[in-house]
C-alpha cells in the first residue's frame, strides 16, 4: 500500500457525493492556470464504451474533484480521492502547484495516467513532449536539478526560522544558516522554484524528496 492509498479507509464513502447531472463545460484558453481536465475512456462489463472526465478547479476552496460520465455530472469527491469506476478506480491528488496524481488503477493494480484535455496546460505540455521528446526530457531534468539545489537552502532557512521562535529557544540555541545568499537572489530563486515545481505538476511527476516543498504541509 502506497502513501496515497494509506490515506483512505474509514469514512471514505463520506468523501464522495452523487452528481447533479449538469453538462461538462468545454475547456477555455483563459482557464489554463485555474482548471485541469482529464479523460478516462473505459469499457463496461457489457462491452459499452464509456468516458469518465475528471475536472479539478483550483479556485474551489472545498478541494473537490468533479467526475463526469459521458459528459454528465456523475459525482463529486473530496481530494485526495479514490473514485470507483469501471474495472478499478481513478486516483486524484493535488499539490501546491497543480496535480500530483491523476491515474486509473485497475483491480489488478496496473495503472496509467488519464488523458489530459488537449486545450489544458497538461495537454499542451503533453503535446510538446510528443513533438520534441529530447527537449522535453531536458526540461524535466533541469526542473529536478533546480528543486534539489533549492531544497537544502529552504530547509536551512526553515531551521533558522524555527530556532528563533520563543518556543524553540527554550530547548535549542538560535541557529544561523551557513548558506547566506544576497537579498537580490530571493525573487529570481522563488520564480525559478515555482517554474520547476509547475513543470513537475504539469507532467504529473512527484517524489517525496524532489517535490518536498509541494507536499510539506499536507
Amino acid at each position: 500500500m502506497n502513501a496515497f492509498q494509506s490515506g483512505f479507509g474509514f469514512g471514505r464513502k463520506k468523501r464522495i457525493q452523487p452528481g447533479d447531472g449538469h453538462q461538462l463545460k468545454p475547456f477555455r484558453p483563459w482557464q489554463l492556470l485555474s482548471r485541469s481536465l482529464f479523460y478516462a475512456p473505459l469499457e463496461s462489463d457489457d462491452g459499452t464504451q464509456q468516458t469518465y472526465a475528471v475536472h479539478v478547479d483550483y479556485f474551489n476552496l472545498d478541494e473537490k474533484a468533479d467526475v463526469y460520465l459521458d459528459g454528465k455530472h456523475h459525482l463529486r469527491a473530496k481530494l485526495p480521492a479514490k473514485i470507483p469506476v469501471e474495472g478499478g478506480e481513478i486516483e486524484v491528488a493535488t499539490s501546491t502547484y497543480g496535480l500530483k496524481r491523476m491515474h486509473y488503477v485497475n483491480h489488478a493494480g496496473a495503472e496509467r495516467v488519464l488523458l489530459p484535455d488537449p486545450a489544458s496546460a497538461e495537454g499542451l505540455r503533453a503535446r510538446f513532449a510528443k513533438r520534441s521528446p529530447a527537449l522535453s526530457r531536458a526540461i524535466g531534468v533541469i526542473a529536478v536539478v533546480v528543486l534539489l539545489a533549492l531544497l537544502p537552502i529552504g530547509l536551512l532557512q526553515l531551521a533558522e526560522l524555527v530556532s528563533h521562535t520563543e518556543f524553540a529557544q527554550d530547548y535549542v540555541d538560535p541557529f544561523t544558516s551557513p548558506i547566506q545568499l544576497p537579498d537580490w537572489t530571493e525573487t529570481p530563486l522563488l520564480i525559478l522554484g515555482i517554474a520547476a515545481a509547475t513543470e513537475r505538476a504539469l507532467t504529473l511527476r512527484n517524489h517525496w524528496l524532489i517535490d518536498l516543498d509541494t507536499g510539506w504541509f499536507e
